[in-house]
């Protein structure tokens, strides 16, 4: 009796769902055991009497429904390890232990592996669609979902890959195809097998005790994963849809694996995050943060890509460095970001933001992180804010009370006495700087040779005309920058991100007393 089948017997002796998995494991580095398990369990058995074998040492024990079904599962599987050991054994390594060319040149049909595999997925669907496998026997499911997905990838990759030459007739005839409408074909065939799981788990109705409801979790995390691959995004809302009608009939959420729940938080999270529903996206990512395990760093650091701007979004908090610093590519990503936005740096901004763009718009977090200019922008105005002296006591209003009261000592409180009036010019001037822009200067030059060439009239009026043009183009550029500051204003008010008003007849950002003018930041 070879490994694999013993491993079986051994599983339905002992009810263990997790060493019955194991037994389809169909590469040889994912098995966990021997190597050459698989090889021996694909040499013991031929076409010919592959059925009437398997049949008869799995059923061993077994009642002949549930013994029937199983066999279909390992027959399939059988082929299976046989299509992929033909593939490893063309491709073999010479003597010196190295790839020959031969082997180089062999590759895996992966189109064909799936269809194989495919086979195995519904071999098992059809056992528990007919009540034949217990529910314990759950993993299985996760397994050969699992596989599914990865084999699918794989073939669709080598369709996209594949020479266009490959479909010709007697070189002059090649069938028509719609060039990328089969893209995924795989993976949304796919896609449609693990749906049939998610449905053989929902609509379980056997007691919680040996029911296939405590695989919903992990068949619902491979359809996400599934479909964000697939860009369907849309389907995934189905999916929760249909969790909520069965709250009732499924066991609480803190009963399943904590490895099942963070991972369905971390989806569930990035759903609500693309459709810029950040209050609930910031929830669910929160729990998967705190749940996910400390050494699982990978883990942590896709569940932080969408916690940081989901957090920039709802409460305008910037990640601390000691919180980047376990992560290499995240503190690449938003470290100069992050500065930038700190200290108001407006063309850092756009740099990090470049730097980054075609991560961030894989990640689907680039709408959202370009909407941290307004913070930079807040955090600009602010420091103009600080930057700028107290004001003085009202001479008038001191003058008064000594006429009253006689002469007092006036005590200045930097903090309590800090200006609440700010120049728009002195805003305008911060956001030429950050900005990387000068303000536009009236040239001289045209004054200066006017003064030292002794010419009369034309010339002169010239000088003058350009004069005045190049002065009208700078006034007009000054305009335009104060009414820029003032839109800009007017966001951050609309944002709660700065308490005051502007009072355009004295070009002055007047704002709130008492620590309240610049919201969350004690200034």
């Amino acid at each position: 009796m070879d490994d694999v089948i013993h491993d079986f017997r051994q599983a339905q002796q002992i009810t263990s769902g997790t060493l019955l998995a194991s037994t389809l494991e169909p590469l040889p580095t994912s098995a966990g055991h021997d190597p050459q398990r698989l090889r021996s369990f694909y040499h013991r058995y031929n076409k010919l009497n592959v059925a009437h074998e398997l049949r008869a040492q799995i059923s061993h024990r077994l009642s002949r429904a549930e013994g029937e079904a199983w066999t279909e599962v390992y027959i399939a599987f059988w082929r299976v390890v046989g299509e992929l050991l033909s593939r490893s054994d063309e491709s073999g390594t010479t003597d010196a232990g190295s790839p020959s060319e031969e082997a180089n040149a062999t590759a895996p049909d992966w189109v064909k592996i799936y269809a194989l595999w495919k086979e195995v997925a519904n071999a098992l669907i059809r056992g528990y669609s007919s009540a034949h496998f217990p529910g314990w026997t759950g993993p299985c499911l996760y397994v050969v979902g699992k596989y599914l997905t990865t084999f699918a990838v794989k073939a669709d990759e080598q369709l996209r890959d594949k020479p266009e030459n490959e479909d010709v007739f007697h070189g002059g005839f090649h069938e028509d195809d719609d060039a990328g409408t089969a893209t995924n074909e795989k993976l949304e065939d796919a896609a449609r097998v693990i749906n049939r799981m998610f449905t053989l788990c929902i609509s379980d109705r056997t007691s919680l005790e040996d029911s296939r409801k405590w695989a919903i979790y992990y068949i619902t995390n491979l359809l996400f994963k599934t479909y964000f691959r697939l860009h369907s995004n849309g389907l995934c809302k189905n999916i929760l849809r249909a969790l909520d009608a069965s709250q009732g009939d499924i066991p609480p959420l803190s009963s399943f694996p904590k490895s099942h729940v963070v991972t369905f938080k971390y989806y569930v999270g990035v759903i609500y995050f693309v459709e810029e529903q950040y209050a609930k996206a910031e929830a669910h990512l929160t729990m998967a943060w705190q749940m996910c395990h400390r050494q699982a760093l990978k883990n942590k650091e896709l569940i932080l890509t969408y916690l940081i701007p989901c957090r920039l979004q709802t409460s305008q908090t910037l990640p601390a460095s000691t919180l980047l610093a376990p992560y290499a590519h995240l503190q690449a990503l938003f470290g100069p970001y992050c500065a930038s936005i700190r200290t108001g740096n407006l063309v850092g901004l756009d740099a990090a933001l470049a730097a980054g763009e075609a991560e961030f718009i894989r990640r689907r977090i680039y709408l959202p992180l370009e909407r941290g200019r307004d913070l930079a922008v807040r955090n600009l105005f602010r420091r103009v804010f600080l930057a700028g002296a107290p004001e003085t006591v009202d001479p008038d209003h001191d003058a008064s009370e000594t006429a009253a009261g006689g002469s007092r000592n006036v005590e200045v409180d930097h903090d309590a006495a800090r200006r609440t009036r700010i120049p728009l010019a002195e805003l305008v001037a911060a956001m030429r700087m950050m900005s990387g822009r000068r303000r536009r200067r009236t040239p001289r030059r045209s004054r200066r040779r006017a003064a030292h060439v002794d010419v009369e009239g034309d010339q002169a009026a010239g000088d003058a005309d350009d004069d005045d043009d190049e002065k009208a183009e700078a006034e007009e550029e000054a305009t335009r920058d104060e009414d820029q500051v003032q839109c800009l204003l007017a966001n951050l008010f609309l944002m709660n991100l700065v308490k005051g008003y502007v009072s355009r007849e004295r070009g002055m950002l007047v704002l709130s007393k008492g620590g309240a003018a610049f919201p969350g930041t004690g200034v």
